[in-house]
């Protein structure tokens, strides 16, 4: 007979490590993730876009490269917006960032064009096509005189 007056506890059996390790690599990978959304944040501030005799620098950007004038064709660059009507609209991401705010990297435009974007507002965004099949399209602040010291570089 059972005294019902007694108690008994009974733990559970111990997990595996197996369950312990999927803990760890899931922490791992969210704070991979969560450090690589600081480093986006951070770069996308940091972009600068540079411009000598020769090239056009952009650096702070995991997208950034040196492109050389030669690259360029500058008589077609312009000023455009991106509005939702314009062919110049982004429209896939193929490899890039896209959050709100900032696009960086490889897209698709609207009109079938591949285009390499550093992009943080769509009113005034400097376009400027390359030979290498592909165009550029960028946030700088004062996009007149960029396009024009483009310009008087080229002539």
């Amino acid at each position: 007979m059972i005294n019902s007056t007694m108690s008994q506890v009974f733990p559970i059996v111990p997990a595996s490590s197996k369950t312990l390790w999927s803990i760890g690599v899931f922490a791992v990978l969210m704070l991979g993730l969560f450090c690589l959304s600081l480093f986006i944040a951070y770069s996308c501030q940091q972009v600068k876009f540079e411009v000598n005799e020769q090239q056009l620098s952009i650096t702070g950007d995991l997208y950034g490269r040196t492109i050389p004038l030669t690259s360029l064709v500058i008589d077609d660059a312009k000023i455009i917006k991106l509005d939702k009507s314009s062919p110049y609209q982004p429209r896939w991401r193929t490899n890039g960032i896209g959050l709100p705010g900032y696009q960086s990297g490889w897209f698709k435009l609207k009109n079938g064009e591949k285009a390499l974007l550093f992009v943080t507002e769509y009113k005034q965004v400097v376009y400027v096509p390359t030979i290498e099949k592909y165009s550029l399209l960028m946030s700088v602040k004062h996009p007149e005189n960029f396009l024009e010291l483009l310009k008087n570089i080229n002539h």
